[in-house]
């Protein structure tokens, strides 16, 4: 046995708890570095991204395909879709809000957001393009807003969906503290419904930039008629790619993409995923939390917790405290006035706005009368055909999706240890655009005796199965726990299990992506009735067929037709189908 002198463990103790306290100290100080880091990177974006967009605009851009020029493709990409996403957050909130909190146009408002989000995104292109050109001619900026703009459209619309289906399940008990408590509107959205939406808004967003994603290839190499815009990105990287079939530049292109992807997933959408979770509405605490390692460095970064405690949190009560002062003298001000008549300019007032917005349908409709005046007899046949053609491949393609997106939702939704494997395949399965893939998808068709035909439901799963997939996890995951623990209690079987928990808790996200995925087939059939392969182009009958061709051509009697009968299939749809879907998610299925 070894004798070491006296003193000697007292020695080592204070060495240890030395190096401890030293370490304790160290480890916030490196995490501060690395936030100043972070901000530096902002920076630094921002200058480069004005560099770009103060230049003048261009035509006909070379796009490189040396894979040196991807890191500087991407960051381009990257921003666009950041952009884009930021601008659709906050539509979404504001249109849901107001949707979901005006009962006088609630349902205009949701058939218009269903109409918007069905319509191709080549159907936005021509007249945005040339009204941020007009806009900005001799910059960049222009092309640049444009290409945002497209961004947005196929990216918004399942977050205003997503965000308004939430407002509408709010339980009863909790708008009634909020009632007893007399909050005001802003500190009602900031404490009770933007958290209450924030597990669907969260997944939903995830489905945003994956669709973004999906249709950057056209949004960055935009044709318009005989001009050609292009934007150095990885859109136009892998589209440039595709046209000369560079193999390995398509090959460089993918894996970047997935790259960013996947670190997107692990900076961002994993550590929302994790703060999300604490706001599931349930009785009893579930046990299993993502975690993340950014939120170990914002939660621990002294940076970040003294600018929280000495500027955000003494300005968010002071907000609060002044709101509810103003709220208390408006409660005591009216109820010391007397009873005041109506005036007759607020009596009249909604009705000269709908005569103005009468005036301006009519005028609107004066010239799109004009505009398709030319179109002959034969051309409105062979529309009807193919709204016919894309209505069914629509419907099939959302049938086909549901059938396996619903039961791996919820197991996805139910096993946090699955999701942690799931969520990132599924993030890069849904952002790869179905075009790169699509080709090689339709060689394989064509060579076992399908065509175009069947290729075209291909491409519409591609593009809108993930819709149902991640709205169906955030249900799943949504459903609280003791709901799940009384089921385990009582020994339901799985038939029951499904019948009287998953189905119902389920319900209202599911019907959110089924719109959603309806909107994004029809957005898809663009790309999956009218298609280049090796040199050719495939058509097909259809809707998307004759809206491509039109765009090519810049034919813009015919894409307003195609639009136009696009907006009634989706507006009889809504009026039949989803709308009382939403009606019975927000009254049978809602907790409370």
């Amino acid at each position: 046995m070894m004798h070491f002198p006296q003193g000697f463990s007292n020695i080592v103790g204070r060495e240890t708890l030395a190096r401890s306290q030293a370490l304790k100290r160290t480890w916030p100080f490196f995490l501060d570095l690395c936030v100043a880091a972070i901000g530096l990177g902002v920076f630094y974006a921002i200058v480069r991204i004005a560099m770009l967009w103060a230049g003048p605009p261009s035509e006909q851009m070379v796009v490189s395909l040396s894979p040196r020029a991807l890191p500087l493709y991407a960051f381009y990409s990257v921003v666009r879709i950041f952009l884009a996403y930021l601008l659709s957050l906050f539509f979404a909130v504001g249109y849901g809000y107001l949707a979901a909190y005006n009962k006088r146009i609630e349902a205009f408002m949701i058939a218009a957001l269903d109409i918007m989000q069905s319509i191709p995104v080549l159907s936005f292109l021509p007249p945005v393009m040339l009204a941020m050109i007009s806009l900005f001619p001799t910059r960049h900026l222009g092309v640049e807003l444009g290409a945002i703009f497209l961004l947005f459209t196929g990216a918004v619309w399942n977050m205003a969906f997503s965000f308004y289906s939430s407002l509408k399940s709010i339980p009863r008990e909790l708008r009634e503290a909020t009632d007893i408590y007399r909050f005001s509107r802003l500190q009602t959205l900031v404490q009770l419904e933007l958290p209450y939406a924030a597990i669907g808004l969260v997944w939903n967003s995830v489905m945003s930039v994956a669709g973004a994603w999906f249709t950057l290839m056209p949004c960055e190499m935009l044709h318009l008629g005989t001009k050609d815009f292009r934007l150095p990105g990885l859109g136009s990287y892998l589209q440039t790619a595709s046209d000369v079939k560079d193999g390995a530049a398509i090959a460089y292109g993918l894996i970047t993409m997935i790259a960013i992807i996947v670190a997107i997933d692990q900076l961002i959408w994993r550590p929302l995923i994790g703060w999300s979770d604490k706001f599931k509405f349930e009785q009893v605490e579930s046990s299993k939390r993502v975690t993340s390692p950014l939120v170990h460095l914002i939660t621990n970064s002294n940076v970040v917790n003294v600018i929280a405690r000495r500027t955000t949190e003494p300005l968010g009560e002071a907000i609060y405290e002044k709101l509810a002062e103003r709220r208390r003298e408006r409660v005591a001000r009216i109820a010391a006035q007397p009873v005041a008549v109506e005036s007759v300019a607020h009596r009249y007032a909604p009705w000269v706005l709908y005569v103005v917005a009468a005036a301006g349908v009519v005028y609107a409709l004066q010239h799109a009368v004009a505009l398709v005046r030319p179109v002959t007899g034969a051309q409105y046949l062979g529309l009807l055909q193919g709204a016919v053609a894309t209505f069914l491949r629509v419907n099939l393609s959302l049938l086909l999706a549901a059938a396996w997106t619903i039961p791996v939702g919820v197991a996805i939704g139910f096993h946090p240890r699955l999701a942690r494997l799931a969520q990132p395949l599924a993030q890069i399965a849904a952002s790869v655009p179905a075009t790169a893939l699509f080709p090689v998808v339709l060689l394989v068709l064509i060579r076992l005796g399908g065509g175009l035909g069947i290729g075209s439901i291909a491409l519409m799963l591609l593009g809108t199965q993930w819709y149902i997939l991640f709205n169906v996890i955030a249900g799943a995951m949504a459903i609280p726990t003791d709901l799940k623990e009384v089921a385990t209690l009582f020994r339901f079987s799985t038939w029951e299990r499904w019948k009287t928990v998953i189905l119902p808790g389920i319900f209202p996200f599911l019907i959110t992506g089924m719109v959603t995925a309806s909107g994004g087939a029809w957005n898809a059939s663009i790309f999956a009735e009218y298609f280049p392969v090796d040199g050719k182009i495939l058509t097909t009958v259809g809707l998307g067929e004759q809206i491509a061709q039109a765009t090519e051509q810049a034919a813009f009697p015919m894409i307003l037709l195609g639009t136009i009968c696009i907006s009634l299939m989706v507006v009889t749809t809504n009026r039949l189908v989803w709308r009382p879907l939403y009606r019975l998610a927000e009254t049978r299925y809602k907790l409370g």
